[in-house]
């Protein structure tokens, strides 16, 4: 495939896992309501974005997961406000968790199942590490300092988003494990599978 064609092959892939961000996250959601107005939730949105990151790289899997989830913050009253903390939560997942896929491990390169399989959990444990940590405390920070939220309100809202998000976190490195061990052998036979930059 010549190299016209892998950029618009890997713009369609990441444009189609931007769409599966969004409605994993818009229609599959359990949202838990907070004070003040404010929701966590417990979703499968993250999982498309690792799983972006594993198959087109870090920085088109970080724009598949920030443009989707970004948008799907847009659309939601509740979460309209945290929109742009998204973007860049998202980014970072897809980067970190590509950084370590592609950059270090190189599973791209990789014939071996095993290797590509623990690689692919490591990375996505990296990356989804990284939101574990950050989501809640960057969240603590944009509420109180951005939205102006109370300090005893971003606080509760930070203990219940770290555990969400820790939840959805292991759900997400399951299913991305399985995702990607089914579609990398699948894409690569069809010939559409590309390289991460």
């Amino acid at each position: 495939m010549d190299t016209k064609n892998t950029n618009i092959l890997r713009w369609a892939q990441t444009a189609l896992l931007a769409a599966l961000c969004f409605v994993s996250f818009t229609f599959l959601q359990i949202k838990i309501p907070m004070p003040g107005g404010d929701a966590t939730s417990l979703h499968i949105g993250n999982a498309f974005c690792v799983l972006a990151a594993l198959l087109l790289g870090g920085v088109h899997g970080g724009l598949a997961g920030a443009v989707g989830m970004t948008i799907a913050d847009i659309l939601d009253p509740v979460y309209i406000v945290g929109a742009p903390k998204t973007f860049v939560l998202k980014f970072c997942i897809g980067l970190i968790t590509g950084l370590v896929a592609h950059k270090y491990a190189k599973i791209g390169e990789s014939k071996d199942q095993r290797y590509i399989t623990k690689w692919s959990v490591i990375a996505s444990v990296c990356g989804l590490g990284f939101n574990v940590i950050f989501d809640p405390l960057v969240g603590y920070f944009y509420k109180q300092y951005i939205l102006g939220q109370p300090q005893e309100m971003a606080a509760v809202l930070a203990k219940w988003s770290t555990m969400t998000t820790f939840v959805n976190a292991v759900v997400s490195v399951i299913l991305v494990t399985l995702l990607y061990s089914i579609l990398r052998p699948a894409l690569a036979k069809a010939g559409l599978l590309v390289q991460p930059k």
